[in-house]
């Protein structure tokens, strides 16, 4: 099969089709999403090298549960072994022994096919486009915050960071509370934002501090200062951001505000799923270019530009 894969650069193959292990399905992929992890992988996030990729939608085309054959899915992306002591504790997405799709010791959704355990999948609505489903695993990690933070209608939340994940954390947090901003650094994709009623702030301009949560999702180190300035004495901040490279943190205020920190990762998909299924969450505007996979290098070099929003890949 064809796959572009990371060693030390990112290159389109020819390699085997991956075999799937008992309780896992072989998946044909039709599109992929391109996001800042997969572009943190090349800067040394993680150590990883092969397939990247983890934002998929795909048919099964071999698997044990026959009722999944020729279903169109998209899929968890966390891989648990179901003993060490987090399984144990029904927290799967902190096993010990994990892998993750195109992250961590599994071979990724940029390319041809890629396995997945049966249990990770979930079917892909009828009404819903590829390109849509495609947003399902990040929309999840939006919804994440829900689980992890109660947010009422009357708590006033900033969200630092106007990309591809904090437009979708804009979006989801917005159904909570309309006492809502993004604060961002780009015009245009704030703008994004404002067609859909949110409130916007450019990252220059005077904000009011005190918020009671405060989402990073800047995509660099800087972000949570700056969320540190904003959030009230024992209030929340939610951080989601992942870079390769050490953050230093003065954590001195931190200390002195009682100040809540709330790491958040990966997210339910059946929230998620349904908001993209009842047009809840747009997320076609957000599209800015798709490439077929033979053209996947030059995909990976536009993702990197910052005039850009979603790159998709179709197989």
């Amino acid at each position: 099969m064809r796959a572009l894969v990371y060693e030390g650069e990112v290159r389109l193959k020819d390699i085997p089709v991956p075999k799937r292990a008992p309780g896992e399905a072989l998946i044909k992929v039709l599109a992929a999403g391109i996001c800042n992890t997969d572009l943190e992988l090349r800067r040394g996030y993680m150590g990883y090298r092969g397939v990247q990729g983890h934002e998929f939608v795909g048919i099964v085309e071999e698997g044990r549960n026959s009722f999944l054959v020729g279903k169109r899915v998209v899929g968890e992306i966390n891989c648990p072994c179901h003993q060490c002591h987090y399984c144990r504790m029904e927290m799967p997405q902190h096993c010990l022994n994990r892998t993750v799709l195109g992250i961590q010791g599994r071979q990724g959704a940029f390319a041809e096919y890629l396995t997945l355990p049966e249990e990770n999948l979930h079917l892909a609505p009828a009404g819903v486009r590829d390109d849509v489903a495609v947003f399902t695993e990040p929309l999840a990690a939006a919804f994440r915050i829900t689980e992890q933070v109660v947010i009422t209608n009357s708590d006033r939340v900033i969200v630092l960071g106007d990309g591809k994940l904090g437009q979708l954390i804009a979006q989801v947090l917005w159904l909570q509370t309309k006492n809502l901003v993004c604060v961002g650094k780009h015009r245009w994709k704030l703008t994004m934002l404002e067609e859909l009623g949110i409130k916007t702030v450019q990252a220059d301009q005077p904000l009011e501090r005190g918020a009671d949560v405060v989402v990073d999702a800047t995509g660099n180190g800087q972000g949570i200062e700056r969320a540190i300035e904003l959030v009230r004495p024992e209030g929340t901040i939610v951080m989601k951001t992942t870079v390769a490279h050490p953050t230093a943190l003065e954590l001195s205020l931190p200390v002195v505000n009682e100040i809540t920190f709330v790491g958040s990762r990966c997210g339910p998909f059946r929230p998620a799923i349904e908001a993209l299924s009842l047009g809840n969450v747009e997320v076609r505007p957000m599209i800015s270019e798709a490439y077929d996979l033979s053209m996947a290098e030059t995909a990976m070099r536009r993702a990197e530009d910052p005039g850009v929003m979603k790159i998709l890949l179709h197989m």
